[in-house]
C-alpha cells in the first residue's frame, strides 16, 4: 500500500483503534518484509493487527501518529514478562512509515508515550534494538534510555544471525530529575 503524505497537516497524536488496523500492519509490514528491526517473518494481516491493538489496549497506550488523515507511525508499551512481579516495567515499541522517517515523529510519539506511561506508573521502561539500526539507538538516547546489555545472534532472519541489545528509562528518575 502506497501512502501520500503532503505533511501539511501532522500534528495529531491519538489513540489507536481497530479502525487503524490496516494502516498500521501496512507500516509494519515493511520492516517484517524487508528488515530485521522486527522478527516476525510473515506479513501481520490487519485482523491479526486489531487483536494486537485490543489487547495491547486493554492495559496500555498505543498512540499514532496522524498525518493527513494517513497513519504516518505508532508507538506503544506492552508487557516486559507476564510474571506479575515485573507488572510495573514496560517494553516499548515505535513504528514509522518508511517515508515518515527523520523527521520528528519518532521523538513525538515516544514523549507522549512515555507520559501515557509515567501516569499509569510504569517504573521502567524497556526498549529492545535489533541491530544494527543507529536511528532507533539515536531516538531511545535521546529520550534518555541507556544501554544495559546485549545479547549476541539471539535472531536468525534473512539466512543471517542478528544482535538484540536492551535499552531502559527508569521513569521516576526521569521526572523527580526534571521536577
Amino acid at each position: 500500500m502506497t501512502q501520500s503524505y503532503n505533511n501539511q497537516y501532522c500534528t495529531i497524536i491519538r489513540n489507536a483503534t481497530i479502525d487503524d488496523a490496516a494502516e498500521i500492519s501496512a507500516i509494519y509490514n515493511h520492516y517484517v518484509l524487508h528488515t530485521t528491526v522486527t522478527f516476525e517473518e510473515e506479513p501481520v494481516s490487519p485482523i491479526q493487527m486489531a487483536k494486537r491493538i485490543a489487547e495491547v489496549q486493554s492495559r496500555y497506550p498505543w498512540l499514532l501518529y496522524e498525518c493527513d488523515g494517513l497513519v504516518a507511525g505508532y508507538a506503544y508499551g506492552s508487557a516486559w514478562k507476564a510474571r506479575s512481579a515485573y507488572r510495573h516495567t514496560a517494553e516499548t515499541s515505535v513504528y514509522l512509515a518508511p517515508s515518515q522517517t527523520g523527521k520528528g515523529i519518532g521523538r513525538k510519539l515516544y514523549t507522549e508515550l512515555i507520559n501515557k506511561l509515567q501516569g499509569q506508573h510504569i517504573h521502567l521502561l524497556i526498549g529492545g534494538i535489533a541491530l544494527p539500526n543507529e536511528a532507533s539507538i539515536r531516538l531511545h538516547e535521546s529520550m534518555g534510555f541507556t544501554k544495559t546489555g546485549q545479547f549476541t545472534e539471539v535472531g536468525l532472519k534473512f539466512g543471517q544471525w542478528a544482535d538484540v541489545g536492551y535499552w531502559e528509562l527508569n521513569l521516576e528518575k526521569k521526572f523527580n530529575n526534571n521536577a
